[in-house]
């Protein structure tokens, strides 16, 4: 992927905290990391405000249903690194 260097100004007490974190990665990857995390945080509230207002708002049992599935498919992976960390 392409790069282009631009300048930022952040608080001392940010840079501070990112330095001690970045580690090997260094500042610049850790800055990267951070804007695309929001980047890709920005796109899917902007897909949610789109899906909404074309199907209008997910209802409580949905919201319920959903949370229930991901908590499933939770469980479902830490039972599959468990048992494959015993047959380690």
């Amino acid at each position: 992927m392409a790069a282009r260097k631009i300048t930022i100004t952040v608080p001392e007490e940010l840079v501070e905290s990112i330095e001690l974190r970045a580690g090997a990665r260094g500042v610049t990857d850790y800055i990267a990391a951070a804007a695309a995390h929001q980047d890709a945080m920005d796109r899917l509230r902007e897909l949610a405000v789109r899906l909404e207002a074309e199907h209008g708002a997910v209802s409580e049992d949905e919201h319920q249903a959903a949370l229930a599935r991901v908590a499933a498919i939770d469980a479902w992976h830490d039972r599959q690194r468990a048992h494959r960390d015993r047959s380690m």
